[in-house]
C-alpha cells in the first residue's frame, strides 16, 4: 500500500492537525507515515496544506508527487490544487466550493463539511474532525476505531465527546448520501 494525500484550507481549519493525525493513525497501525505542511504567515485566515505519505514499505520521497486523495476546505485551496490531478484521484471538497473545471478525475465528492459543523456541533473548528470521517468513510486504510483512536489521542482533553460526535457525522455524511 502506498497512499499520497494533499489536504488544503485555511489557517484554524485544522488542516495540519487533521495531517498530523492520519500520520499518527498509520504509524500506531505499524506502517510507514510522513506529514509535511505549510501556511501563510497569518495565525488564522491565511492558506494552509498539508501532505501525508502513507505507505507499507520505507517511503523513499518526502513530497506528495500525485495525490491519490485532494482535499479542499476552501476555494482557495481548490482553485490552487485541484488542476492535472490523476484518473484515479479522489477529489473530496466542502459543499461551499466551486469545483474546478477539468480536474482530470471523475472521482469527485462534495459534502457540507463545514455547515455540517457549524449546524449539528454547533462548531466550526471540527470541521478537521468530520473530514477525517469522511476520509475513513470513503477509503478502507483505517477502520473507525484505528481512526476515532489517533483522533482522541490528539485532541484537547475534555474535547472527546464533541470529537467523536464529529468523527460520526462525517461519517454519515458519506453513508447517507
Amino acid at each position: 500500500m502506498y497512499k499520497e494525500f494533499r489536504l488544503t484550507g485555511s489557517g484554524g481549519q485544522g488542516v495540519i492537525l487533521m495531517g498530523i493525525i492520519l500520520a499518527e493513525a498509520a504509524v500506531a497501525k505499524g506502517l510507514q507515515a510522513l506529514q509535511s505542511q505549510s501556511y501563510g504567515p497569518e495565525a488564522r485566515g491565511g492558506a494552509s496544506q498539508c501532505e501525508v505519505i502513507i505507505s507499507a514499505q520505507p517511503i523513499d520521497f518526502p513530497k506528495v508527487r500525485e495525490p491519490d486523495f485532494l482535499l479542499a476546505l476552501t476555494q482557495d485551496g481548490a482553485d490552487k490544487y485541484a488542476r492535472n490531478l490523476s484518473e484515479e484521484c479522489v477529489a473530496i471538497f466542502d459543499a461551499g466550493i466551486d469545483i474546478p473545471e477539468n480536474l482530470g478525475t471523475e472521482k469527485v465528492y462534495t459534502y457540507p463539511i463545514i455547515e455540517t459543523a457549524r449546524l449539528e456541533l454547533g462548531k466550526t473548528i471540527v470541521s478537521n474532525i468530520i473530514t477525517l470521517g469522511v476520509l475513513c468513510a470513503l477509503t478502507d486504510i483505517f477502520t473507525r476505531e484505528e481512526l476515532l483512536g489517533a483522533i482522541l489521542a490528539r485532541v484537547p482533553k475534555g474535547s472527546e465527546v464533541l470529537n467523536e460526535r464529529a468523527f460520526d457525522a462525517g461519517i454519515k455524511l458519506v453513508r447517507g448520501a
